[in-house]
């Protein structure tokens, strides 16, 4: 191959975030390679807005709950072999598999198996710090390259026996300016009654479990004497279940449902009640100390008991190596236990104080040295494809 002839990308991303991700690497390619590059691949809405044509709807992957999965399951096996096929078909000078592990590392097995000449990264790594931790050994048979958004995954691998991880940064990092508040924002976050922002989740299952709770907890929290004002941030697709919900709430919550005024609303925050995810950094990074909660089924807290390996199932606690963050997860997460810590980091307390003094670390404990995390990403694909050439 000469160095007038395209480079060819197969890209495969399976769910929403990742087919952000994937958008945001095709830019940092396009803008390093120009236009000697082609895209193939499959991704959704964000990829396609930069040229990627799917192999088909990603939606088709979507699978909410265990029940689900055995009716879908001939689909999904179906998927896999036609991803793997294009792959071959396509011999592109590098795979980019993205998240979603337990289709795209299926793939990628089904490709080194075939053909081991074609280089496979692995961008976003599975949770192996958190439950099954084998999977690292076992992907170094078919990934040669893993880009990790967390910053102590790369070490993590290393103890494992994991393939060669390379830390990226974390999507987040590229909207730092639209979590910070302004010289106003500020001022709201400092004026009293103070906003707190309530995250109950973004699936109808979490919704379902968590409302009720949030609901009572408010409740309580005015009943000790604390002063706020509530906004719930949902989805669109949410919103009529979250406004039932909330109908017969004591104290009632503005409802916004867009990314701008869910935004808007973290930037003037003074603090949050929100379910565990990737919300919980996005907060942290926003500099709003927070409560966090996580409920599930009683199966899946019997299985979780025993393969999970870290002492917190929040990020920023994770990331920090503290548990500054107070977690109240399944038989903890209830009303009683949730309004006076949530009273504290309402207030000027220790437990608001510690949160603050900890976020102040984490940005440059998640540091990139100033590169987009996009951009770090596409110089570690970039070079796994010269090496592969040499």
């Amino acid at each position: 191959m000469n160095a007038s002839t395209p480079r060819k990308i197969f890209l495969i991303a399976a769910e929403e975030s990742g087919d952000r991700l994937g958008a945001g690497l095709i830019k940092a390619l396009r803008a390093k390679l120009g236009a000697n590059v082609e895209f193939s691949g499959i991704g959704g809405r964000h990829m396609a807005e930069h040229g990627l044509t799917s192999l088909f709807p990603i939606q088709e992957l979507a699978i909410i709950g265990l029940a689900a999965i055995p009716r879908k399951l001939p689909m999904i096996l179906a998927r896999i072999r036609e991803a793997t096929d294009a792959v071959l078909k396509a011999k592109p000078d590098v795979l980019v598999i993205i998240d979603s592990p337990d289709f795209t590392q299926r793939v990628a097995k089904r490709v080194r198996k075939r053909d081991s000449s074609i280089p496979i990264v692995n961008y976003v790594s599975p949770t192996v710090w958190v439950w099954r931790p084998h999977r690292a050994k076992a992907m170094s048979a078919y990934v040669d390259r893993l880009m990790a958004v967390l910053p102590f995954e790369p070490e993590v691998h290393r103890r494992l026996g994991g393939p060669p991880c390379t830390y990226v940064g974390h999507p987040l990092l590229e909207h730092l300016e639209s979590l910070r508040p302004n010289a106003s924002e500020q001022q709201r976050r400092d004026t009293s009654p103070p906003v707190l922002v309530l995250l109950p989740g973004s699936r109808g299952s979490e919704i379902a479990r968590n409302m009720a709770v949030f609901g009572v907890t408010l409740k309580l929290l005015k009943a000790m004497g604390a002063e706020f004002e509530p906004i719930l941030a949902t989805t669109p697709h949410l919103q009529e279940r979250v406004r039932a919900a909330t109908v017969h709430w004591l104290v009632q919550p503005k409802i916004v449902v867009s990314d701008q005024d869910k935004l808007s609303a973290f930037r003037s925050a003074r603090a949050a009640l929100a379910k565990s995810g990737t919300v919980t950094l996005e907060l942290a990074l926003a500099n709003v100390p927070m409560v966090a909660v996580y409920k599930v089924t009683p199966v899946e807290a019997f299985i979780a008991r025993r393969v999970i390996k870290t002492s917190s199932i929040i990020l920023p606690n994770i990331i920090l190596g503290e548990n500054v963050i107070p977690e109240f997860l399944q038989d903890d997460f209830t009303p009683e236990k949730l309004a006076p810590v949530l009273r504290d980091v309402l207030a000027d307390t220790p437990v608001r104080e510690r949160q603050i003094d900890a976020f102040k670390r984490l940005e440059g404990i998640m540091s990139t040295g100033g590169k987009r995390p996009s951009e770090r990403a596409a110089e570690v694909v970039i070079e796994t494809m010269q090496n592969a050439r040499k």
